[in-house]
């Protein structure tokens, strides 16, 4: 998340990409801790819904690290996201031609929107829900993947 936000300072659809990927990356060692599980405490066999639950629980504590990154720059950075973001917005929307009428329903809504994300619970139930999806979507991909024991076989130790 801090190298997207350092090198990636797009708060619009560049930001949006980059900030997926990071997500899917990270999220890589959902596959690596169900295979990791099936291999080494279930000898080689999991079914389908087991992966789902171990991949969603390795998955709820990437969130809470994804959550506490946020917070963090946040606090870095004074809060000033939702003003950049909203300020970004409105520029880019006028480059683009758009009534002033629907620009201004833009900003009125987002302004909204930045007062309840100065509260920290709302802010982090928001925060939960950009990864929660991609989480229960590798899960989902890693289980059906990984409930096949001829999938990746663990290798046997050379002694």
């Amino acid at each position: 998340m801090f190298i997207n936000i350092s090198f990636v300072a797009d708060h619009g659809a560049m930001g949006m990409v980059a900030g997926y990927l990071s997500m899917l990356v990270a999220l890589i060692f959902v596959f690596v801790g169900v295979k990791r599980y099936r291999d080494v405490n279930l000898g080689g066999v999991i079914g389908f819904w087991k992966a789902v639950g171990v991949g969603l629980c390795i998955g709820l504590v990437a969130s809470l690290f994804y959550i506490f990154g946020w917070e963090l720059y946040m606090w870095r950075t004074g809060g000033t996201f939702m003003a950049e973001y909203i300020a970004n917005s409105v520029a880019d929307m006028r480059a683009a031609g758009k009534p002033a009428a629907e620009i201004a329903k833009f900003s009125s809504e987002m302004g909204a929107l930045a007062e309840q994300y100065k509260n920290p619970l709302f802010r982090m139930a928001l925060t939960l829900t950009e990864i929660l999806p991609v989480a229960l979507l590798v899960s989902i991909v890693s289980a059906a993947l990984l409930r096949r024991s001829s999938f990746m076989p663990a290798t046997q130790p050379r002694g």
